[in-house]
């Protein structure tokens, strides 16, 4: 199993469409993240800085790739535009990997 953590910026005055949003998270979106393997996915915030962590049972590859060809995921991407400022790598069309520094099991 690998882990995947990525950051972002929810943008001035939308914390709470943000948190709206993910309370009410597409049933297909979930099905999609699922079967990318994505499982213990928590998404954290400090005001507007937010942080998301999860883990990928397939593989981080195969996430990336699942989820790069998913007409669900494109819509989200949309409908999420408006509230999240997100840095995106141009060849896997996900956020780019954060680094990990530290690991206690």
């Amino acid at each position: 199993m690998e882990r995947f953590a990525w950051k972002g910026r929810i943008r001035e005055g939308m914390q709470a469409e943000y948190k709206r949003r993910h309370d009410e998270i597409w049933p297909e979106m979930l099905e999609l993240l699922k079967a990318a393997g994505i499982r213990n996915y928590s998404i954290w915030s400090d005001g507007r800085d937010v942080f998301g962590y999860y883990e990928c049972s397939k593989g981080i590859e195969f996430a990336e790739k699942t989820q790069a060809g998913s007409l669900v995921v494109d819509r989200w991407n949309d409908y999420m535009q408006d509230v999240l400022d997100l840095e995106m790598d141009p060849e896997t069309g996900a956020q780019p990997k954060l680094s990990r520094m530290f690991l206690m099991e």
